[in-house]
């Protein structure tokens, strides 16, 4: 997983799986995934998915790479704390998955909190099949 600065001033984290190396088919079973965690998860919570790739085809003036055949959200909070009301401009949280083709791209913004950082950073990794996670360790 790499963690870059996206735009000179997003922390993104992402992680490139090629689809052979992926436990899971396509986009669907990647955020079911994904659903599974959050709902397991003992402070997240669930929002919602989002089709990002559907609402961009349909805007007239929407423009997708080329490569990019499927790319969706899962949005969720950890939020455990309100301190004040600027913290909202931070939540909620969303992990993105694109399918390229012949690989997934899986992209997350950095959170200004470890739990979910260290819970994201666990849920993405998990997508990687356990045969390559056990070769890669050994």
């Amino acid at each position: 997983m790499k963690q870059t600065l996206l735009q000179e001033k997003y922390p993104v984290y992402t992680l490139e799986v090629p689809k052979a190396e992926s436990r899971f088919e396509d986009v669907d079973a990647i955020l079911g995934h994904l659903r599974e965690c959050v709902e397991g998860h003992k402070v997240a919570r669930m929002i919602g998915e989002f089709d990002h790739h559907a609402h961009t085809s349909d805007l007239p003036e929407g423009d997708i790479a080329g490569d990019i055949r499927a790319a969706k959200h899962i949005v969720f909070c950890f939020g455990t704390h309100l301190p004040n009301p600027q913290v909202m401009a931070v939540r909620p949280r969303s992990i993105g998955v694109a399918d390229l083709g012949d690989r997934f791209v899986i992209s997350f913004l950095e959170a200004p909190m470890p739990l979910a950082n260290n819970a994201m950073t666990a849920w993405v990794r998990a997508i990687v099949s356990e045969q390559v996670t056990d070769s890669a360790v050994a």
